[in-house]
């Protein structure tokens, strides 16, 4: 299997939060942030992902200049009570397209998807629809912790896109059967935490003592990388990359180095078979539940 990048989208959290387990470096300054996307403009990687709740992130994307990019950001959470619903989605996407330097976006998601599930869930909905007609957004969407969120919300709306989790320890996206239906319902699919935050790419002795419930998970892990002479970035890009059923996978990056050596990994063919690392242990497999450990 040779990786195809230009199904690679740049996520872009650490240039407005220090995020990521194995992040050393916090938040990407202004100058790294510049380098980086001249890095992914030179080397064909169009795709970009972010979001009204990542610090400044769209404020410093604006400021480099991003018109050449296929951007993806997504509205926070809809305060209860909101008297005007459309105003605000309206209001909330104008200042997203007024931090990032743009006139539309490619796609715009809803962070919180349950606001789908309030009494005024059919008005956030039409607000949505409301943007793809006036052109200010071609794709409207949801981003999803879990694919049996999608149960509920896809009985009541249809969505154009959908990005959700998947990595050699999270496949539920693929074992719930909901990869094959999105495609079979025509959504694009972008999946995220394709590092789990970075956990899959940390050196065995350097996983958080936290981590230690799922030690027999790392062994096989490490030592199926050991055997095979394979770095965990290239078997975890493998993974996703693997589905031809997923649009654009979101990997994260600090620095140009970084990045340089995902695109290299992605060049690379990749004809093992993967290690079966899956988990469904929500405990370790969502990282807002990390600091419950």
């Amino acid at each position: 299997m040779s990786i195809n990048f230009n199904r690679l989208s740049l996520g872009t959290v650490q240039f407005g939060l220090a995020y990521g387990i194995a992040n050393q470096n916090g938040q990407v300054s202004r100058s790294v942030a510049n380098a980086m996307m001249m890095f992914a403009k030179a080397n064909g990687l169009d795709a970009l992902d972010t979001a009204s709740a990542y610090g400044v992130s769209e404020e410093r994307l604006g400021e480099i200049g991003i018109n050449s990019f296929k951007v993806v950001t997504k509205l926070p959470d809809m305060p209860e009570g909101c008297e005007s619903i459309g105003g605000w989605v309206l209001e909330q996407v104008h200042a997203s397209l007024a931090r990032l330097g743009l006139n539309e976006v490619y796609g715009l998601l809803l962070h919180r998807p349950e606001n789908l599930l309030r009494s005024n869930g059919p008005e956030l909905y039409k607000a949505l629809q409301d943007l793809k007609v006036s052109g200010l957004v071609q794709k409207i969407g949801i981003s999803i912790y879990s694919p049996s969120e999608l149960d509920t919300l896809t009985s009541n709306y249809s969505f154009d896109l959908v990005q959700a989790p998947f990595n050699l320890i999270d496949r539920r996206l693929h074992s719930s059967g909901w990869l094959y239906r999105l495609k079979d319902l025509g959504v694009e699919v972008h999946t995220r935490s394709t590092f789990l935050q970075g956990l899959l790419l940390i050196a065995q002795t350097e996983i958080p003592h936290k981590f230690s419930t799922w030690s027999n998970l790392w062994q096989t892990w490490h030592s199926w990388l050991s055997n095979n002479d394979v770095s965990a970035l290239n078997a975890s890009l493998a993974f996703p990359l693997s589905f031809p059923e997923v649009d654009r996978v979101v990997v994260g990056a600090d620095s140009v180095a970084q990045l340089s050596e995902i695109l290299k990994c992605s060049k690379l063919p990749f004809n093992i078979d993967l290690p079966n690392l899956q988990s469904d242990d929500l405990k370790l497999i969502n990282p807002t539940n990390w600091n419950l450990l």
